[in-house]
């Protein structure tokens, strides 16, 4: 989008803010840069986001779903209205989780861990006490998308061939999840952020709709920037799982494992797509504009997240090796490449 282009959308979004809360606007920054959907407007001593999305519609059923959810839940920002196609909302915080957890020792990263997943549980059982079941979209469900979304295995190829013993239609199979569970979708690091009173909240519902359930949790672990290990995210799992989810621990566990291996690849060819187009990003580039982890250390980091889950059940662990022989490649590039000392 070109400045000029920028510039209109942002008059157009005070001017809508302007006329809802009748005050005037002094100045509007952009979170997550000039080229994203929210900006945040200041009106004297008051701070709320504005977005005005490409598509009209998911603006709307973002709206819905937050007025839904906020009877039953504070983990989530508050919709202040919708003006034909700006949404207004409460301002959750500007100490973003994606950076703000780099900056803490392990033991208050997984106190921060803790919070996100829990959370997370939250928000689904709030939206279990909603009408959302019965007329959200359902996400993943037809056969191309996971055909898809499994096949993508075979972008590990140049690191091993694919083992014969993997079976991609049961693999078809088990990602195939009925959608009885609201899912938030897109739940990066970098879309949860920290309040000034320490409360953690998650933004950006604009893809949420009906999984399994799991696959939030999936997001987060298989945030490529994350910088804890799959060994200790799962145990954060256990300790704040909801029983009330639907599933058992041992079933939800299960489908955990399967589908974060899919997931960590379609994570993992997104940085090598995008580093072969625009070359690798320093860790802060990453982070401070929430942009995919195009750095050889985050690229490394997924693979071994994704070799820790398919090792976890038979149907995936044919797939070990080749992230495991992927993980090395990229830790080598990270030792020759400058970038490495960027934090």
């Amino acid at each position: 989008m070109s400045s000029s282009e920028n510039k209109k959308r942002l008059a157009r979004i005070v001017e809508a803010a302007e006329a809802h809360f009748g005050a005037k606007v002094d100045r509007a920054t952009a979170p997550g840069g000039e080229g994203r959907s929210s900006f945040r407007l200041y009106m004297g001593d008051r701070a709320i986001i504005a977005t005005l999305r490409p598509n009209f519609r998911r603006t709307h059923l973002e709206a819905y779903v937050l007025q839904s959810l906020q009877p039953h839940c504070d983990d989530i920002p508050e919709c202040l209205g919708v003006v034909d196609e700006v949404m207004f909302q409460s301002d959750v915080g500007r100490k973003r989780l994606n950076r703000d957890i780099v900056r803490h020792d392990e033991a208050r990263q997984l106190d921060l861990s803790a919070e996100a997943i829990s959370a997370i549980f939250r928000i689904q059982n709030a939206a279990r006490k909603t009408t959302l079941h019965e007329m959200m979209p359902h996400l993943g469900t037809n056969h191309e998308w996971i055909e898809n979304f499994v096949y993508a295995v075979n972008a590990m190829e140049p690191y091993g061939n694919v083992s014969r013993y993997f079976n991609r239609d049961a693999a078809c199979e088990a990602v195939a999840q009925a959608g009885v569970q609201f899912v938030k979708w897109d739940c990066r690091s970098g879309n949860a952020a920290i309040a000034e009173d320490g409360k953690l909240r998650w933004f950006d519902f604009e893809y949420s709709g009906l999984r399994h359930g799991a696959e939030d949790v999936a997001w987060l672990i298989g945030d490529e920037a994350w910088p804890l290990s799959a060994e200790k995210m799962v145990d954060v799992v256990i300790d704040c799982f909801d029983p009330d989810c639907g599933h058992t621990l041992e079933a939800y566990l299960e489908y955990l494992s399967i589908y974060m291996t899919f997931h960590c690849i379609q994570r993992f060819k997104l940085i090598v797509k995008e580093a072969k187009s625009r070359g690798w990003l320093t860790k802060e580039k990453v982070r401070k504009y929430d942009d995919a982890g195009v750095h050889p250390d985050f690229a490394a980091h997924i693979c071994r997240v994704g070799g820790y889950f398919a090792a976890q059940t038979k149907l995936t662990d044919p797939l070990v090796h080749n992230f495991e022989k992927a993980a090395a490649t990229f830790d080598e590039i990270a030792l020759e490449d400058p970038l490495r000392k960027s934090a």
